[in-house]
């Protein structure tokens, strides 16, 4: 037979750590919790769409001085300029059409303002009705393209003066969407955004 003794010491101690867990409970929800950080959903795509416009600036400054062949597209046999956009494109799985004059109809318009563009966008020159001459933004002001004048691929600023030789800057598309890197949908975002993309 247990002793009244042990009991009563068995029935203290659970009392003991009974009031010891719940000054514990009491302690921890009196003690602030520490501000957690905020999270970003989409952090992981923008970062991969910033990646893949990393990535394609850096193939597309890889084609720098490849010759400049009219109908070319690709690095062995030359660029033309529209040949090089559709290469850098195909690249990353977008699928473009093979003209300037098609290609400038391609993605979303864009504002002709540079600090609303972002690597990857193409950009327009000639008419605004029909683009004659396309390259690929890069960032910090310039492009790259395949200058027939050049007789090569190159990397030039935007704002170029404009002569008889070297086209005005006419227009930019947006192929790669805003914030991830899959491609924009033409259709359903001119018709949610209006006309010109101002991001």
């Amino acid at each position: 037979m247990v002793s009244r003794h042990r009991l009563a010491s068995s029935h203290a101690s659970r009392w003991s750590i009974r009031a010891c867990l719940l000054a514990m409970a009491l302690a921890a929800s009196a003690t602030p919790m520490r501000a957690q950080a905020p999270v970003r959903p989409f952090q992981e795509l923008s970062l991969s769409a910033s990646t893949m416009r990393d990535s394609l600036v850096s193939l597309a400054r890889a084609q720098l001085g490849k010759r400049y062949v009219r109908g070319g597209t690709s690095p062995d046999k030359g660029f033309d300029c529209s040949g090089l956009v559709k290469y850098i494109m195909a690249a990353f799985q977008f699928d473009v059409p093979r003209t300037a004059r098609q290609q400038a109809k391609s993605g979303l318009a864009l504002a002709t303002d540079t600090s609303r563009l972002r690597p990857g966008d193409l950009l327009t020159f000639g008419k605004k009705t029909s683009a004659s001459h396309i390259g690929i933004y890069v960032g910090n002001g310039r492009f790259i393209h395949a200058s027939s004048v050049a007789g090569r691929v190159i990397e030039s600023p935007v704002n170029r003066r404009p002569s008889r030789l070297i086209k005005v800057w006419s227009g930019a598309r947006r192929i790669l969407a805003l914030d991830d890197s899959i491609p924009v949908d033409t259709a359903s975002a001119s018709a949610a955004l209006g006309p010109k993309i101002r991001s």
